[in-house]
């Protein structure tokens, strides 16, 4: 920032303005440091800025599974805020593994970022304290009582008694649950479809499952196998409802003639035309905006109290779902 300074003839002070982006710069000076700036191959350095000032414009955020697209919407949420605010958004994964994720963690840390974003962390909830001791964190699709702790999260039982009903009002009675399994947030919905088949008077059939294309297909496989298949399956999320539906198809059954077919979360995928997915919506760029906002009150001391937001999700009906034998 020095040679900058030198280059274009002012103050590092101004160097340092120009830099972020402050709008109390002349367009003179602001044209003359940044074409230095270029002459010299100089862009600011985010982590060593942060430590200079004493303060962070970077959130981390750890993704749970980078290939499920419910987190990538999520994101577009959380970044559009910080983009807003002036913050950056660095990104890292830890693969649904309790062990990546502590690493991945500690990675997050090392950038010394304002605050952390962790979306359905499985890493246990003493590391997700000992990270809030030190910056403020905000989980998403995941539950806490740590009073440093904001949430983010849908009515998962509310979302599986949605899908229940909607089978039930087509004339389903043998309605499975693929369940997520240890996944965060397989719980309430396991606890929701339970309470809504026995409200029906109807026997529940939850089957062991993951939050993964390839676990929703193992699921169906046992059940085939087993001569136990239902006429209707609630899977965990819209990626295990993928990996069903390919199971199905691969057995010579149609979907939704011969099994009807629920996911949950409402993501793109489950948009696409030849997908066409009935599912329960849960409006995920919003987790991240909320999310977003809520670390930010943090960053900035405006609140101490813990946030916890609850979204109510809805049944989006698609072309996976049908009365038993296929439509009417």
């Amino acid at each position: 920032m020095e040679d900058v300074a030198l280059r274009a003839g002012v103050s590092r002070a101004l160097v340092s303005l120009v830099m972020r982006g402050s709008p109390k710069v002349s367009e003179l000076r602001r044209s003359a440091v940044l074409k230095a700036a270029e002459e010299l191959g100089y862009s600011p350095h985010a982590m060593a800025r942060s430590l200079a000032s004493r303060t962070s414009t970077v959130l981390g955020v750890m993704v749970s599974d980078l290939h499920n697209a419910f987190f990538a919407e999520v994101v577009d949420g959380i970044d559009e805020v910080a983009r807003e605010q002036g913050f950056d958004v660095i990104i890292n994964t830890g693969g649904r593994s309790p062990a990546r994720e502590r690493r991945a963690l500690e990675s997050l840390l090392s950038f010394r970022p304002a605050g952390l974003i962790l979306l359905s962390p499985v890493v246990p909830a003493t590391a997700i304290g000992k990270a809030a001791e030190q910056l403020p964190v905000v989980l998403v699709a995941r539950s806490s009582r740590v009073s440093d702790v904001d949430t983010v999260n849908d009515d998962g039982e509310v979302g599986a008694r949605l899908a229940v009903d909607h089978l039930v009002s087509l004339g389903h009675q043998r309605i499975a649950h693929l369940d997520g399994g240890e996944g965060t947030q397989a719980g309430p919905r396991r606890r929701g479809y339970v309470a809504a088949m026995e409200a029906h008077g109807l026997v529940p059939q939850v089957v062991s499952s993951e939050y993964t294309d390839a676990a929703g297909a193992r699921a169906i496989r046992s059940l085939i196998t087993s001569d136990a298949l239902p006429t209707a399956i609630l899977s965990c999320n819209d990626f295990n409802a993928v990996g069903a539906i390919s199971a199905l198809e691969d057995a010579g059954l149609r979907v939704p003639h011969d099994v009807s077919v629920v996911g949950y979360d409402n993501t793109s995928l489950a948009a696409l035309r030849h997908v066409s997915l009935t599912t329960i919506d849960q409006p995920r760029a919003e987790f991240g905006r909320l999310a977003a906002d809520a670390l930010l009150q943090r960053v900035r001391e405006e609140r101490t109290e813990p946030v916890r937001h609850l979204l109510t999700p809805s049944l989006v009906v698609r072309s996976t779902t049908a009365p038993p034998g296929g439509p009417r």
